[in-house]
């Protein structure tokens, strides 16, 4: 049965799971949800995530919210991205709670205050206070990615599409690759993974580009 993502191409959070679902050869077809129209809040929407979140998943018969949680599952049931022993589970958790904590939580609000606020509405103190603890971030994986490739263990896993997930978005947010080497190399051997796409090309956008 072809599995229903509950998404929109602007949601970091959704866009690790449609990429573990599209490098898994898992069947399964984007559900738009027009969240900056207020969808996630509505009470039909609420009836599938009461959480107001986005993603959602549906698979198997089960509905699962929490991109971590869907992460994970996809691991178990595919048998890819995931861990080889109790160690390296653990390893994979660890950075999955720090990258909800530190990373992903930080780079959604930074950006969308940045990007999706009219600019007479963007907190620029706020904004400020992010990016300076958005750097801190970047420099504890910056640094633990000095002797090794990936994070969590000898391959990819559940763990680096959770983390990198935000930062191939174009918006600004103040980070640029460039000044972090190691994690732009990183998110080089990502985006090589066969069958890797962008964020935007793997689901439906709220705001679309212009066209000429």
């Amino acid at each position: 049965m072809t599995a229903q993502l509950w998404c929109f191409g602007e949601s970091g959070n959704a866009a690790k799971v449609a990429q573990m679902l599209t490098l898994t050869g898992t069947a399964w077809q984007p559900v738009f949800v027009n969240f900056f129209a207020g969808e996630a809040r509505s009470p039909a929407f609420r009836a599938i995530n009461p959480m107001g979140e986005v993603p959602v998943l549906r698979l198997d018969g089960r509905t699962l919210t929490q991109s971590a949680v869907m992460l994970r599952h996809l691991a178990r049931k595919t048998g890819q991205f995931g861990w080889a022993s109790e160690e390296e589970e653990d390893e994979i958790l660890r950075w999955l709670f720090w990258d909800n904590h530190k990373f992903s939580a930080q780079i959604g609000t930074t950006r969308f205050l940045m990007n999706f606020l009219p600019p007479e509405k963007r907190p620029e103190q706020a904004i400020a206070f992010q990016q300076g603890r958005l750097k801190a971030a970047y420099a504890v994986l910056e640094d633990h990615l000095a002797s090794r490739d990936w994070v969590a263990n000898g391959r990819p896993s559940i763990a680096d599409l959770s983390l990198a997930s935000y930062l191939y978005y174009p918006e600004p947010f103040g980070f640029v690759r460039a000044d972090w080497p190691r994690i732009d190399a990183w998110m080089s051997r990502l985006s090589a993974l066969p069958g890797w796409k962008h964020p935007y090309d793997l689901m439906p956008r709220a705001f679309p580009p212009a066209t000429a």
